[in-house]
């Protein structure tokens, strides 16, 4: 007898293992309606594809324009602070639709090309060198805490020209927006809350970028509110979104990734005998565990789709893990292999919203997985009792603690 497809997508169950149930989604139900979450779940790869190459169709503006507000719902007390943290993120780049989206995009664009990023791997490289000098003469680390974050944090920072000096102090206060995936209806007011500080950290960023200017990307952002292509509500919101957004994916991938490697011994061999590969793992360890679990759109007009009838302002929730795992698309798709070729994963989104960081991601994942394998021959799990984050946007386990001989 075949039981129903439950709603219940934010269960911890789900969390701990998405993968068999939008998994069943995909190959039974592809564009399902969530009736509790009042939500179009979007599985498949090529109807996800489908959804990012056409923004006319498919508005990335939820935050300012979804009639029916908070998601997941939230408690009728904390409203104001939903407003508040509703106009704030509205101002993201990957909030707004073209033109909005395009003109934001663009003033920063040139600092994020593949060339202009690469100019940054040396840096990259004395980050995680650091990082793996301070565990000499210890045989156990919590991948998560010693090494996943302080990387993409120390390497965002100084992206932005954070003085070092504050570094822990504002991930401390980005790790507050990471409330933006969870659940629970009372997340609200923490969430603004934190908001409201960073903001404040970052305007005071920005105002000494106002009176001497530098070559760092809060420098550029404040030039292009001087040429009137931002608000400065503008420039403190997309610092913000880059610092939130420059670290909380790569430290996704970085964990994500080194648990793929410890459970799957020989793809770490293979890559400890042969360097070269570390692209094509780091490309692996996007599709198999893509930190990011969901994008969100509204329909911006009544349409078909597989034989449902999608209306006009109707949200829609699309699984890029489960698409990355689409049978359709990859062989063998729950299999771990870092020599896969092609591999046209979207863990990093696509269409117009294609993130703009991905190629300082993927230097960071590419370095770091290649530093780990040249420098253990194996890493061992402390626990099997794995936990992760109750989050709908992001993949993230709590901690990761491992050992080496």
């Amino acid at each position: 007898m075949t039981t129903v497809i439950h709603d219940e997508m934010f269960s911890p169950e789900v969390s701990a293992d998405p993968y068999s149930y939008f998994g069943r989604l995909r190959e039974e139900d592809p564009i399902h309606w969530n009736q509790k979450y009042e939500v179009w779940v979007v599985t498949g790869y090529d109807d996800i594809v489908y959804i990012m190459r056409h923004p006319e169709l498919f508005s990335s503006a939820f935050w300012k324009n979804d009639p029916r507000g908070a998601f997941p719902p939230i408690r009728e007390e904390d409203m104001n602070h939903y407003r508040f943290v509703a106009n704030f993120f509205s101002k993201w780049v990957i909030q707004n639709d073209p033109p909005e989206h395009t003109r934001i995009r663009k003033a920063v664009h040139s600092y994020f090309t593949p060339n202009a990023v690469e100019k940054w791997r040396p840096m990259v490289k004395e980050v995680v060198k650091r990082l793996l000098d301070e565990l000499q003469g210890k045989r156990h680390m919590d991948v998560m805490t010693d090494f996943a974050t302080p990387l993409p944090v120390m390497v965002i920072s100084r992206f932005l020209g954070i003085p070092e000096q504050d570094r822990e102090t504002v991930r401390k206060l980005a790790r507050s927006l990471s409330l933006i995936g969870r659940t629970e209806e009372d997340r609200m007011e923490a969430l603004a809350q934190g908001i409201g500080e960073l903001a404040e950290h970052m305007s005071k960023e920005i105002k000494r970028r106002e009176n001497n200017p530098t070559d760092d990307l809060l420098s550029i952002m404040v030039e292009a509110a001087k040429n009137g292509v931002y608000s400065r509500e503008e420039v403190v919101a997309n610092a913000t979104f880059v610092l939130f957004a420059g670290h909380e994916t790569t430290i996704n991938l970085i964990c994500n990734g080194t648990l793929a490697f410890i459970r799957h011994p020989d793809q770490w061999e293979t890559l400890r005998n042969d360097p070269s590969l570390a692209y094509k793992a780091t490309e692996e360890c996007l599709r198999y565990e893509a930190p990011v679990k969901r994008f969100q759109r509204l329909t911006i007009q009544d349409m078909e789709m597989r034989g449902k009838t999608l209306h006009k302002m109707d949200r829609v929730f699309a699984v890029p893990p489960s698409a990355n795992r689409d049978p359709r698309k990859f062989p063998d798709p729950d299999r771990f292999d870092i020599t896969r070729h092609p591999n046209p994963h979207i863990a990093f989104g696509g269409g117009v919203h294609h993130c703009l960081g991905v190629s300082l991601a993927r230097m960071e994942g590419q370095e770091a997985f290649l530093a780990l394998s040249q420098g253990f021959s194996r890493l061992y799990l402390e626990t099997d009792l794995l936990e992760y984050h109750p989050s709908f946007s992001v993949r993230s386990l709590k901690s990761l603690p491992v050992r080496w001989d």
